[in-house]
């Protein structure tokens, strides 16, 4: 098969498009053909990138670990799919990505991709997806009628979170730089907090639950904006400072085939819209990283097939 890989650990200057094996699905496993992948541009620096669960080397490693495409083969132990069917998910970061023809993926990290949503639209789907709904409802306890306050709300999962938290009937806050708030507020914020001019705290009052993509020194000061009882949010790191009279919560998002059945289903009915920046053809890796690197606004997409 074709597949973008690198043979030691670098950055994306050093991702080449070539042959490679096609990989043997395991016990548990689903070998899917790949028709579209996305990734996170900094994903190249992270240990698992280059090791195994077990710390062993696993060069040359093929990157993007969010996938859209059909079932080709069902291994033994693999339940809830059939070969032909269409599906999205997102894979291990220990194991090869897919930025290639195939991949083989658990069974347990997938779910059906109805008719009505893209392969391109899907691949931007799962890891942002899977991270504004377990940061606005697994780790922030979101309910209606609270206030929510998404930092990054035009990156890929701050627009998915933005969306969510409105469906779910809370009052959306979003920040970002001002370019940023005709999206955020047609995706359903009622306030928008311009980061570059705006004074946080007293643009955005105080809130239930802070969910930050961000990070930094935005982190450290969203905890004064958590009223008693609510909870600051990060998936960016362990949030250093944490609120006086309610909780902090940092995690690492994890596969959940319910979760993402739930956001195919929304995304079918055209209630999210995940945030395609660029679309790019599998040879053209590179300059999908470099793109993001740079800033281009949702997701990076790899067209495969």
């Amino acid at each position: 098969m074709k597949a973008v890989r690198i043979h030691q650990p670098g950055d994306h200057h050093s991702l080449v498009l070539e042959d490679a094996p096609t990989p043997v699905p395991a016990t548990g496993d689903v070998l899917v053909r790949v028709h579209a992948a996305s990734f996170v541009p900094d994903e190249l620096h992270w240990p698992g990138s280059w090791v195994d669960r077990a710390g062993r080397d696993r060069t040359p490693t093929v990157p993007a670990h969010e996938v859209a495409g059909v079932v080709a083969e069902v291994r033994y132990g693999s339940t809830g799919f059939s070969v032909g069917e269409r599906v999205y998910g997102l894979g291990d970061w220990h194991r090869d990505g897919a930025a290639a023809e195939f991949i083989a993926i658990e069974a347990r990290s997938l779910a059906a991709l109805p008719d009505a949503v893209d392969f391109s639209t899907a691949a931007a789907l799962p890891l942002a997806g899977l991270t504004a709904w377990q940061g606005l409802f697994t780790h922030g306890g979101l309910a209606a009628g609270q206030r929510v306050l998404v930092h990054g709300a035009a990156g890929g999962t701050g627009s998915l979170a933005v969306q969510l938290a409105h469906r779910a009937g809370a009052q959306v806050i979003a920040s970002g730089r001002g370019k940023a708030a005709a999206l955020a507020k047609e995706l359903g914020a009622e306030q928008f907090v311009d980061l570059e001019q705006d004074p946080l705290a007293a643009t955005a009052g105080q809130v239930d639950l802070v969910f930050d993509t961000i990070g930094g020194e935005l982190l450290a000061a969203s905890a004064q904006l958590v009223r008693p009882g609510g909870v600051l949010v990060s998936v960016t790191a362990p949030p250093p400072v944490a609120p006086e009279a309610g909780r902090s919560a940092f995690f690492i998002v994890e596969p959940d085939r319910g979760q993402l059945a739930e956001l195919a289903r929304q995304t079918a009915a055209g209630l999210l819209k995940p945030q395609v920046g660029a679309v790019f053809p599998l040879a053209q890796a590179r300059e999908a990283f470099a793109a993001k690197l740079h800033g281009i606004p949702g997701k990076a997409v790899l067209r495969v097939l």
